[in-house]
């Protein structure tokens, strides 16, 4: 059963030193190489997040049946390692992964040979993948789906037969994470061409060199937004560098925006409050940076700032949809997030959102998680104003296991409640 908490902070003062577990995102994407690698090398400070400890059950397991439960990412990158692997596969998630899309990716790969066969409703989760030689090279995404769908093509691209040549119908949501995924690739020798809307990659190897995983920057930008709600703060936070594959480390040089200043050494950022002035209104668009919307939405909330969002169409096929459920949180505490009529848009196809209000206490209220990780983590540091009650404590195991633990580093007090 999982436990609901109730967090404060006594002092509204952040000071600590984080050691932050390593990036989710890289370490997938290095766990795949890895295992697609003739020859072994070794990971140092892999993340140790629930969808990554998956990930690494995943490729350990000689089963036919696997699970991926709630990782969205590990289900997406074993979709095409499996359709490249050959073994008979029943790929499985949870009830929530069931829902979220992967025809997009499923049909790339049936167009490129790969054997594989919806389960149950077409274009969703569970997959049954047979072995098949893909011999297909040329593919055409639409460019508004999920980078990680893009990445996992990518990844196994090197070891077809023919090389894979990616098309996109226009430029790709999530730019830095592609980015992050040829990179990394060029790093373990595997070359690659980016011309216009179309990434080109020849049959090769990938060659074994032992890799550092840097930490996380979307554990980072909760940290962050507990510096901007303190009254004052002086967090150092191990780690992390300046030089980051990470599209997430934006939040650097964001958060300089609500009077936070980030000084980098070897592997480590030290945060302090430069100032404490209001922000009247921030606008950002998030098509490269998803993940750290929640963020700072509450930045925003804590703060009392007007702010205006756009880029995320991406979220409502995340754990949860993250619009509609940041709409239903913030309302508890005298926040408004609505969508903007499309009128309001100098193109169609933009969505804006409005957010209004400053937070105010609501002892009556507790913060739904639906299963998102990010949900409890983004709302955490709104807790340095005012207390707060969120449900589901363990659901912040997808990605930062030790959060509510360096929380209580930072001078937060969380109690478990019985109810």
């Amino acid at each position: 059963m999982s436990s609901t908490i109730k967090i404060t902070h006594p002092s509204k003062i952040a000071n600590g030193t984080i050691n932050l577990t390593g990036s989710k995102s890289i370490s997938n994407r290095a766990l795949i190489i890895q295992a697609l690698c003739r020859d072994d090398f070794k990971i140092e400070n892999l993340s140790n997040s629930a969808d990554t400890q998956t990930l690494v059950k995943l490729l350990a397991s000689d089963d036919n049946e696997l699970n991926a439960g709630h990782a969205g990412t590990t289900y997406r990158f074993m979709t095409a390692f499996c359709a490249v692997t050959g073994r008979d596969t029943l790929l499985s998630g949870s009830e929530r992964m069931h829902s979220r899309p992967i025809g997009e990716l499923v049909e790339a790969l049936k167009s490129l040979g790969a054997d594989i066969v919806y389960s149950d409703k077409i274009g969703y989760p569970p997959l049954l993948i047979a072995p098949k030689e893909i011999t297909g090279s040329t593919v055409t995404l639409k460019a508004d789906i999920s980078s990680q769908f893009i990445t996992a093509l990518l990844l196994i691209a090197p070891t077809l037969s023919n090389g894979l040549e990616i098309t996109l119908e226009s430029e790709p949501v999530s730019r830095p994470y592609i980015e992050m995924t040829l990179r990394m690739m060029e790093y373990f020798g595997v070359s690659h061409s980016w011309n216009g809307l179309v990434i080109k990659i020849k049959a090769q190897n990938y060659i074994a060199k032992d890799y550092f995983v840097e930490s996380d920057w979307s554990s980072a930008s909760y940290l962050y937004a507990i510096a901007a709600l303190a009254e004052e703060s002086d967090i150092t936070i191990n780690g992390l560098t300046n030089q980051a594959l990470q599209g997430d480390s934006a939040i650097s040089d964001m958060m300089t925006s609500f009077g936070i200043k980030s000084t980098f050494s070897n592997r480590s950022v030290h945060i302090t409050k430069a100032n404490n002035d209001p922000v009247p209104f921030y606008e950002y668009n998030y098509i490269a940076q998803p993940d750290i919307a929640q963020t700072l939405s509450i930045v925003g909330a804590g703060k009392g700032s007007s702010m205006l969002f756009s880029g995320l169409q991406t979220l409502a096929i995340k754990e949860t949809d993250r619009t509609k459920a940041l709409k239903s949180e913030l309302k508890k505490y005298g926040v408004s997030f609505v969508k903007m009529p499309t009128r309001f848009a100098q193109k169609s196809e933009v969505q804006y959102y409005m957010q209004e209000g400053s937070a105010v206490p609501n002892p009556e209220a507790e913060v739904e998680t639906y299963d998102d990780h990010r949900m409890a983590m983004a709302f955490a540091p709104l807790s340095i104003l005012i207390p707060l009650i969120i449900k589901d404590k363990a659901v912040v195991q997808k990605s930062y296991p030790s959060y509510w633990k360096d929380l209580e580093q930072l001078g937060f007090t969380i109690e478990t409640l019985e109810l």
